[in-house]
């Protein structure tokens, strides 16, 4: 008796649904490409070249993250469209910091049983988050890993590279004391301390995912599922015209651990508490989980998505400037002498 013949497609891994996932998302990334992508999707590595007009020298910014735990909610949700702009603002909003323009984008995504629609889903919230990012999705991988992850689930990670001029680094080393933090917006929890939040609401208080909560105005999975804000556009036309000495993507680690990273040694900030909106999520939050403000600030963004640190002079201006950019801004507290993050009543 013969045997049958054994293939790829029969150890878990479809050739065919990965070229046809291609083709689905190509539409995608290609409204990302801008005039210095010099290849199209599938090739065997990205090119872009390098416009370095105005740039006497030039150097090369990176930055890789992930989205975290958040995938979990897509998952319950079976909504798959928002996340990748996430994996994208969380690599851009980090080389932003340091004063660079991102270029290109490269993506990885990862599952157990490849499907085309899904992954073309992933890519366009990529290609969503590119565009404002204003970089170009220049490549990437989607690998197919049967037994590894569990049906219906992926991971996904991003890689960004970005450009400034080595004069005009932004690296927080001439901040003093006197100097005024001012924040701009979160879009909401953005991708950090969802661990936290999933074992509140759905371990500690069983709530469903689509369970409408007044104080939100939405469904729980509509306000958990809001995708990371992308600062590029506003925080680059400040750089423009005013010096910003230092900026904060508040990540993981919220206040306490973010904003020293950014701080010459011996220096602190006091944050005006009462100074900026705190989003109806993270009061709810607190006070369902009966969590300390401490806890709080040093786990998420509170409403506060990116610092940027400027003069005192400056600070007045700066606000005028955002609000004529239809930007909410506020003066959220000051550069101390005094180590450390010190939240203040006011």
């Amino acid at each position: 008796m013969e045997k049958q013949s054994l293939t790829y497609k029969d150890a878990g891994v479809d050739v065919s649904e990965g070229a046809r996932a291609v083709t689905l998302m190509k539409e995608h990334v290609q409204k990302t490409f801008t005039k210095n992508v010099l290849c199209g999707l599938g090739g065997f590595g990205g090119l872009f070249e390098l416009d370095l007009e105005g740039i006497k020298k030039p150097v090369l910014v990176s930055g890789t993250d992930g989205v975290g735990t958040k995938l979990k909610i897509a998952f319950l949700m079976n909504k798959h469209d928002t996340v990748g702009q996430d994996c994208v603002a969380m690599c851009v909003n980090d080389i932003l910091c340091q004063g660079a323009k991102p270029l290109f984008f490269l993506d990885y995504v990862a599952t157990g049983k490849l499907k085309s629609e899904k992954i073309a889903d992933i890519v366009k919230g990529i290609s969503d988050g590119c565009i404002k990012a204003q970089c170009a999705l220049i490549g990437g991988e989607t690998a197919e890993m049967p037994g590894f992850y569990e049906e219906g689930e992926y991971d996904m990670a991003g890689f960004a590279v970005g450009i400034v001029d080595k004069e005009k680094i932004i690296d927080g080393s001439d901040i003093e004391e006197g100097d005024v933090l001012i924040g701009l917006p979160s879009s909401g929890i953005h991708s950090n301390g969802y661990s936290l939040v999933r074992k509140l609401f759905f371990e500690t208080l069983g709530y469903k995912i689509d369970r409408y909560i007044e104080e939100l105005g939405c469904t729980l999975g509509e306000e958990l599922i809001k995708p990371t804000r992308i600062y590029v556009d506003v925080c680059s036309k400040v750089m423009k015209k005013y010096k910003v000495k230092g900026m904060v993507h508040m990540t993981g680690g919220g206040f306490y651990e973010n904003i020293p990273r950014i701080l010459p040694e011996g220096l602190g900030v006091e944050i005006d508490l009462g100074s900026f909106d705190i989003l109806a999520i993270f009061k709810l939050i607190q006070k369902l989980g009966n969590i300390c403000t401490e806890e709080m600030f040093s786990t998420f963004n509170m409403g506060i998505g990116m610092i940027m640190i400027v003069s005192n002079k400056d600070s007045q201006e700066v606000i005028e400037y955002l609000n004529s950019l239809e930007e909410k801004a506020y003066v959220i507290g000051r550069v101390t002498s005094e180590h450390g993050v010190t939240l203040c009543q006011k």
